[in-house]
């Protein structure tokens, strides 16, 4: 019976890859835009605040800055300047990767509600700098972006440009899994959970967080140039203070602690986003109760009760091995008098 469940586990999960793989198949073209681009960039995004925090122990609000800096420069560049989009998204993510570095080496020093905060004053800044600066546009931003020729349009054809995302996400994914399992990546882990022991061992902590830090601005500068590209425009609003909130409601709807976790909050809020909003117009106050009742009731997201489920019912179905059964303690030793009588 563990065997059967086993199976239908994997198989469950061949179905939904399969449909993920199908979406421009088996939706309609305004499902594929709306709900499969957004939902692929804003999971880019989101699993770099969740490789953050699972790996490194910093819940970081600045993802957004870098998500911006990398969409605006692309945008200006392939726009305003006539460049080639593939060399404009180059520049973009490079320069988002330089200020990622230099975020992470100003914000490593802190630790809990300080990187938060520090965080939040770089999204802030990088968000007043654009929504001030005529030559980003200002609030206007800069419309008319267009991904290379070969995405073809993400409006009405979006197909090849969702599958472009799709496989972006795949690599990133791979790519983060790799890194988290690297001796850098466990160090990383150390760092989380004991810097002061790590730090005792000879590892510079402040080093490995900064690295840590500049290895995920890429990610979210990725995701700002594919947002730029989908959505065919990118604006001050696009990296504010309600889009970093929701960049991490995301991830904690997901889960945390999973890298998986960041595409299946981006999707079901997006979900919610395009389909809910209308029903009634406290649709942001509904997203904080299933926000309030996630962190209070399940810390891992939606993965980790999908996981919690998935332990339980393989733990109860007949034929399952018994729980293991702890081990006695040592008896403690027994005082002796000095003539050997109790």
């Amino acid at each position: 019976m563990t065997r059967a469940w086993t199976y239908g586990t994997r198989g469950a999960l061949a179905v939904v890859l399969l449909v993920v793989a199908l979406v421009p198949l088996l939706f309609t073209t305004f499902f594929t835009s709306q709900v499969g681009l957004t939902s692929l960039w804003l999971g880019i995004v989101a699993v770099s605040l969740t490789f953050l925090s699972g790996q490194g122990g910093m819940v970081s609000l600045a993802q957004t800055a870098l998500f911006g800096v990398a969409g605006m420069i692309a945008a200006k560049l392939s726009v305003d300047a006539g460049w080639n989009p593939w060399a404009a998204a180059l520049v973009g993510i490079l320069t988002a990767t330089v200020v990622g570095l230099v975020f992470g080496a100003l914000a490593s020093g802190s630790q809990g509600i300080y990187f938060l905060i520090i965080t939040l004053a770089f999204a802030q800044v990088t968000y007043f700098y654009f929504a001030a600066v005529p030559t980003f546009g200002a609030h206007e931003g800069i419309n008319g972006v267009r991904p290379p020729e070969i995405l073809g349009d993400p409006v009405s054809d979006p197909t090849r440009m969702y599958y472009f995302l799709l496989a972006v996400s795949v690599l990133v994914y791979a790519g983060l899994r790799y890194v988290s399992r690297t001796a850098f990546g466990l160090a990383l882990a150390g760092v989380r959970d004991d810097p002061v022991r790590m730090a005792a061992l000879g590892y510079n902590v402040r080093l490995h967080r900064t690295l840590g830090f500049t290895l995920a601005a890429p990610v979210a500068g990725a995701a700002g140039v594919l947002s730029a590209w989908s959505n065919t425009r990118i604006s001050a609003g696009s990296i504010s203070l309600a889009i970093a909130i929701l960049v991490l409601t995301a991830a904690v709807i997901g889960g945390l602690n999973r890298l998986e976790g960041a595409w299946v909050g981006a999707l079901l809020y997006t979900l919610c986003d395009t389909y809910l909003r209308g029903f009634t117009d406290r649709f942001t106050t509904w997203l904080g109760v299933v926000f309030l009742v996630i962190v209070l009731v399940s810390p891992g997201g939606v993965v980790g009760v999908l996981s919690w489920v998935g332990g339980w019912v393989r733990r109860h179905l007949p034929g399952s091995p018994a729980p293991a059964i702890p081990a006695a303690a040592p008896a403690p030793p027994v005082p002796v008098s000095s003539n050997g009588a109790i």
